[in-house]
């Protein structure tokens, strides 16, 4: 059993060989286990020329919006004329078929080699039309495209912000190999990073999306290292004496919060990113670990055993008093911020079962999101709506997503590979 504690409390373990980025062996695979009580009935209207490409649009477009768990496909089958304007869609037909909205577009080549892609958001209850734009894309950028235009359908409709367009990091174990590996929000176009021929740990994207840092036993014990995803180059920015773990970048990005062992015990320090300015947070006779900043910058979230047993704390990133956050139950671990700041997700242990919860700050109200046994390995959307996090079921590792409410659920799959540490990156700049 590999749960977070074990790792980061007794054995720390990583390691990396830097490789340019390479097209990962297997893609997840995203199924829906669970949907929202009431999912809001849409339809996607095939785009007008997407046939004459290899790659559409508008599949994307739909599997985006039923992935999410809020959205219910409609049949588009059997319409004609199919409509491919706003001013084309005949509301009486689209509500006759229970859709509350429609969706539909265009795609045309240009002289240069782009392509011309135009969608329009309808709404076939009341009528009118509810977003409308004109991309002018490469055809390398068509995937980028209909994730966009996910995002704004999502925002119009929820109110809330798509996170579609935003990437996912996690390791994967395919034979004797580790991969470090980026893929879209969906688990298509998995690009491999980093690739060792021992574990991977806490991956943590930069908040520019640009970096990421992880932990490495490349030099024979645990060393953090910050990886550039678009030069492919890497610093060890944390390469004490004993051990470097679970580092976590403060909300601007120029910090990060590390654990170190080089004073003796496990305590919290913080650092500028390149690795210099090294300075501890506090002292603790206890193990004080998974440091993870609260968005305003001013404060961390961590654990610690200095109760005697491992709880969730909070503390100023300058020292000072030191703030107990978890009281029920005997074992809670890696603590999240929510982005709002309102509250956190965290991995609590109940009856021998590890699962994933969620705090709310000012009611100090938890709710179970997940059923465990192991789950582990918590990482929020930036939007705050899902949760993606790591399960073990039958000895080997696969990704989760769970809606903040419990009621969206997601398991997410790659053949024949082994899959744990999720990291969900942010916004797109």
């Amino acid at each position: 059993m590999r749960l977070p504690l074990r790792r980061l409390f007794l054995t720390l373990l990583a390691a990396t060989l830097a490789l340019p980025f390479a097209p990962a062996r297997a893609q997840l695979t995203i199924e829906i286990v669970g949907g929202a009580g009431t999912a809001i009935p849409i339809a996607v209207v095939g785009f007008d020329g997407e046939s004459e490409f290899p790659l559409g649009v508008s599949g994307i477009v739909a599997a985006d919006l039923a992935r999410s768990g809020l959205f219910r496909n409609v049949d588009t089958g059997g319409v004609v004329p199919r409509p491919s304007r706003a001013e084309d869609v005949r509301i009486d037909e689209w509500r006759g078929r229970g859709a509350d909205a429609v969706v539909v577009g265009s795609m045309r080549p240009l002289a240069d080699g782009r392509v011309e892609v135009r969608y329009a958001l309808v709404d076939a209850v009341r009528g009118g039309t509810l977003a409308s734009t004109l991309f002018t894309v490469t055809r390398p950028q068509f995937r980028a495209t209909a994730h966009r235009i996910a995002d704004e359908i999502y925002a119009k409709l929820t109110g809330d912000v798509g996170v579609f367009s935003t990437r996912i990091a996690y390791i994967a174990k395919q034979g004797t190999r580790y991969q470090l590996v980026v893929a879209d929000a969906d688990g298509a176009d998995p690009q491999t990073v980093v690739s060792t021929s021992e574990p991977l740990l806490s991956p943590r994207w930069s908040p520019d999306g640009g970096r990421i840092a992880y932990v490495s036993l490349e030099q024979r014990k645990p060393v953090v290292y910050v990886q550039n995803l678009s030069t492919g180059g890497r610093a060890a920015v944390a390469a004490f004496r004993g051990s470097n773990s679970a580092p976590a970048w403060s909300p601007d990005g120029r910090q990060l919060a590390v654990t170190l062992t080089r004073d003796g015990g496990s305590q919290l320090f913080l650092m500028n990113a390149d690795g210099t300015g090294t300075r501890r947070i506090m002292s603790s006779p206890g193990v004080d670990t998974e440091a993870w900043f609260m968005p305003d910058g001013r404060s961390l979230l961590f654990t610690s055993d200095r109760g005697g047993s491992p709880q969730i704390y909070r503390v100023g990133i300058d020292g000072g008093a030191v703030e107990r956050i978890t009281f029920d139950g005997s074992y809670n671990v890696s603590p999240r911020a929510l982005p709002d700041g309102k509250g956190m997700v965290y991995v609590r242990r109940d009856g021998g079962r590890f699962q994933i919860a969620i705090m709310d700050f000012a009611t100090r109200q938890t709710q179970i999101l997940t059923s465990g046994p192991l789950d582990e390995s918590p990482s929020v959307a930036p939007n705050g709506k899902l949760v993606l996090y790591a399960n073990e079921t039958g000895g080997r590792g696969i990704l989760n997503a769970v809606s903040a409410d419990g009621r969206v659920k997601q398991r997410i799959v790659a053949p024949a590979t082994d899959v744990r540490e999720p990291a969900w990156g942010p916004l797109p700049r």
